[in-house]
């Protein structure tokens, strides 16, 4: 597998970004963090627009940046796409000159990709004819990103392309961006303040926290991670899981998931049985009983599980998180009395009850 290798050492007057970066050159790796922990800045050094004096980077075979050797390519020689927060397009071109300037940037030895192509997956052809001014802020993101993409480019970075979106406008443009990757394969560099958007893009995350990256991998083993309460946000830590629709009870309403731990059910959702679907599980859901209930509850996910860690417990903190391992791993965040009263320890069998499954088309609120 290609991988992106990225080194920067970029120092400011109240700011420092420290990082050293490894994640695949395929799908989608999102940046997430709150603002001010150097999201903007990392992409920033990654398209050349920010030297770091020891920066190096690496995607594939190919080096970008290797300041170690004083080789540096500026951004205007680097193969990339830049999706800026606003869409940045010509207001005097049509939106089929905005896209066929794009292909004139492209240097003639690269491949292109195909007008038409574009045109399809972004569901361009009944806006060409139209001005950026006549468009909505949706139409005018995916037209940049067409612009984006017809340079050819073999890494598209995006900085908080939906930020200025309402969330109807997002929920518009997420299946464009889903495209982008499933249908031209190119690699994308997603950066974001939103874990909604987050989960339901990315294959890959780099979390940052105050300029150093405080966790980078999959989806699932980075929200697995005990520890990260701070950088992913206490109210959204919790347990990220791919699965697979297998039936609906109309009677009931509701949807059955399989995961490779078992099964889980959800209200009644419009899928269709074989359709993955990704689900978050927040901590604070997930209670532990020590022994299967010997009573009916209103709980629909009771699971068996055992435990795998136990986070650190804080005197001045009520709360513990606790690692178990369902067939994937789950987070509970329990109180430290409930620690001590059920007398956890790594390796003992539990069970574990989910109260609410979050899934990742309702996560954009």
């Amino acid at each position: 597998m290609s991988h992106l290798l990225a080194r920067f050492d970029v120092a400011y007057s109240t700011f420092r970004l420290l990082v050293d970066l490894q994640v695949p050159a395929q799908g989608v790796t999102a940046v997430f963090g709150p603002s001010g922990c150097g999201k903007t800045t990392l992409l920033r050094c990654l398209a050349g627009l920010a030297r770091s004096p020891s920066g190096f980077i690496r995607l594939g075979n190919t080096v970008w940046q290797d300041e170690s050797r004083r080789f540096f390519l500026p951004l205007s020689r680097r193969p990339l796409g830049y999706i800026f927060q606003e869409p940045r397009l010509f207001p005097h071109f049509t939106v089929h000159s905005n896209l066929a300037f794009a292909l004139k940037r492209t240097p003639a030895k690269d491949p292109k990709l195909s007008f038409d192509q574009v045109v399809e997956i972004l569901d361009l052809g009944s806006l060409l004819n139209r001005r950026p001014h006549s468009l909505s802020g949706g139409e005018q993101q995916r037209v940049a990103m067409g612009r984006a993409i017809l340079t050819s480019p073999r890494l598209l970075l995006m900085d908080e392309p939906l930020s200025s979106l309402d969330m109807a406008r997002k929920r518009e443009i997420l299946p464009f961006i889903q495209r982008l990757d499933t249908e031209l394969h190119i690699p994308i560099i997603y950066v974001s303040h939103s874990l909604h958007e987050v989960l339901q893009l990315a294959k890959t995350i780099v979390l940052l926290q105050e300029g150093r990256v405080a966790g980078a991998g999959s989806l699932r083993d980075v929200f697995s991670q005990l520890g990260l309460r701070n950088a992913i946000g206490p109210s959204q830590i919790g347990a990220v899981i791919d699965t697979t629709v297998t039936r609906y009870e109309s009677e009931f309403g509701l949807t059955t998931l399989q995961f490779p731990g078992g099964l889980l059910s959800v209200p009644g959702q419009d899928h269709h049985s074989g359709e993955p679907v990704r689900v978050h599980i927040l901590s604070r859901d997930v209670s532990i009983v020590t022994s299967p209930p010997t009573f009916q509850s209103s709980v629909l996910n009771i699971l068996e599980a055992t435990v795998m860690e136990i986070g650190t417990v804080d005197p001045a903190h009520p709360f513990v998180d606790v690692k178990l391992d369902i067939g994937c791993p789950l987070l509970a965040t329990i109180t430290r009395k409930s620690l001590s009263t059920l007398a956890l320890h790594p390796g003992q069998r539990v069970f574990a009850q989910i109260k609410a499954v979050a899934l990742n088309q309702e996560m954009l609120e």
